[in-house]
């Protein structure tokens, strides 16, 4: 009996990651899904493994990038920030290798404070500007191929994409097609210089602003019969019971459902720019390939938008990822994993381990076995909110049991975490009550703040309403309707949170907030 299963696969040269930000799994054709058209990412699925019960870990962006490079869970920690002492990204240690590696990106978080040092050990780095709250232009074009966004609805937008957009002179200048032909003229260029390389696209579309040029604007809105006139709501709140509220009318949340979907369609056009790179450089024998996302993003499902203070329902935490590999025939995989995983195997790849603690388990037992499981359970989370346990079976949500406290942040790197949709306000500096601490799995001193009721919380954290907790059996009730907390099973599942947090040494505060005792 083969004891080990990834000892009969091909060990690939090279790793390509291709992270898309907030890529839906249930709106992908390759998942099932028919409301938007995804060709590309359906071809490449139909040449790899589909893994089927994949989750997000740390949340929203950055520290969902934490749980990728460095492979540690960010969010029991902190909610949002840079590399720290005590830890270096997965491309440290590969380029100690001899491992050539290579980002390319048009995510502004990776290059402003709160996101600092995840692009410094890539030994070559292309930064593609113009996105999102990217600081790039101070003064608008005149020659744009179209005016700055009318905003429709009232909100705390990030300014400077307004700006930027306009210097946007055809498809090919917008940042997503720019970073997709960027990372396939790399290909192009590299392919068979190097021993062995790592590229990591970290592609922010289709996340907000859901802004498109012709022909793709208007491909869904025509198919809803909308005023072509009508100018595009590109924005989505950060809302729950949008429009049972009146936040969103009807048509507002179709318009803003259709736009995910045109830069969905978009971004997944110029994806074939990479895929047909990679097949005409001959890579597919000796080149491991990733496709996958950091979270998902709620366009209407239960009357939610955006990324607001709500449990991690399935739109937002269950999320795509597809893996091809040399010599291994396409096909699905159910076995759990989640985010940290993708960096045990990258490490296994190439042969490398981190110096610090990790969390993730190698994915590739489970490549070349389908029956091989990866791990019984996962935890899942933004901090300072809900902490979700997810095995095989159930999803269990713990809120805080009363008020949203203790609760402490970790860091040697105090960030200013950005929050450009809030002018003027910025994380506040440590007090007279931090502490020195210990990170689980290191001697490097780190300062810890507690914060207590009354204090200011960081952003993703602030004037929330916890629902309590919720139970859900997840193959029986996909659609999380049926809540069992209260029941006997409840009690189960918070002794098997309680035990997990336990063997990550999560910060002792965090399971006296929940109600779960020392």
């Amino acid at each position: 009996m083969n004891q080990n299963p990834a000892a009969s696969l091909t060990r690939p040269r090279n790793a390509v990651v291709i992270l898309l930000d907030s890529l839906n799994r249930h709106l992908l054709g390759a998942y099932g899904a028919t409301e938007f058209e995804t060709p590309q990412i359906d071809r490449f699925c139909a040449s790899a493994l589909r893994f089927d019960r994949h989750y997000a870990g740390s949340l929203p962006c950055m520290p969902a990038r934490h749980d990728i490079l460095c492979g540690a869970l960010d969010f029991l920690w902190r909610p949002w920030g840079s590399i720290e002492v005590w830890e270096d990204a997965i491309t440290y240690w590969l380029r100690n290798a001899g491992v050539v590696t290579q980002l390319i990106s048009d995510h502004p978080h990776l290059f402003e404070s709160g996101g600092e040092n995840y692009h410094a050990d890539f030994q070559g780095w292309d930064y593609l500007r113009g996105h999102e709250s990217d600081p790039w232009k101070t003064a608008q074009s005149e020659c744009a191929i179209g005016a700055p966004l009318h905003q429709v609805l009232p909100g705390p937008f990030p300014h400077e994409y307004d700006t930027n957009r306009t210097w946007f002179k055809r498809e090919e200048d917008f940042p997503g097609p720019q970073t997709m032909a960027s990372a396939a003229r790399w290909i192009d260029e590299n392919a068979g210089r190097h021993q062995r390389f790592f590229l990591m696209i970290d592609e922010f579309d289709p996340h907000e602003p859901f802004d498109t040029p012709q022909p793709w604007a208007r491909r869904y809105r025509q198919a809803q019969g909308a005023d072509e006139h009508q100018p595009l709501l590109v924005w989505p709140p950060y809302a729950v019971d949008a429009i049972e509220r009146g936040v969103l009318t009807a048509a507002q949340a179709q318009e803003l459902r259709n736009n995910y979907g045109a830069k969905l369609s978009m971004i997944d056009h110029w994806l074939g720019r990479v895929l047909d790179a990679i097949e005409r450089n001959r890579l597919a024998a000796d080149t491991a390939v990733i496709l996958c996302t950091d979270h998902g993003h709620y366009l209407g499902e239960r009357d939610i938008f955006g990324k607001p203070g709500v449990p991690l329902y399935q739109p937002m935490v269950h999320i795509p990822l597809m893996i091809r590999w040399p010599g291994m025939a396409p096909g699905r995989r159910d076995m759990l994993t989640t985010s940290v995983d993708i960096h045990a195997t990258i490490a296994d790849i190439f042969g490398v381990s981190a110096a610090h603690r990790t969390h993730g388990r190698s994915l590739l037992p489970a490549i070349a076995d389908p029956g091989q499981q990866v791990r019984e359970y996962l935890l899942a989370g933004v901090w300072g909110r809900e902490v979700h346990y997810i095995d095989r079976s159930h999803k269990y949500v713990r809120a805080p049991a009363q008020a949203n406290a203790p609760l402490s942040m970790w860091s040697n790197r105090w960030s200013t975490m950005p929050q450009h949709h809030v002018p003027g306000r910025r994380l506040l500096p440590p007090d007279r009550r931090a502490r020195i601490d210990f990170m689980p799995g290191s001697q490097v001193p780190v300062l810890r703040q507690p914060f207590v009721e009354g204090d200011l919380l960081p952003l993703w954290a602030r004037n929330l309403r916890f629902s309590g907790n919720h139970l859900w059996n997840l193959d029986a009730d996909p659609g999380e309707q049926t809540d069992l907390a209260g029941s006997a099973l409840e009690a189960e599942y918070a002794h098997k949170l309680h035990a997990a947090l336990l063997a990550i040494e999560a910060p002792d505060d965090q399971a006296i907030r929940l109600g779960l005792g020392l």
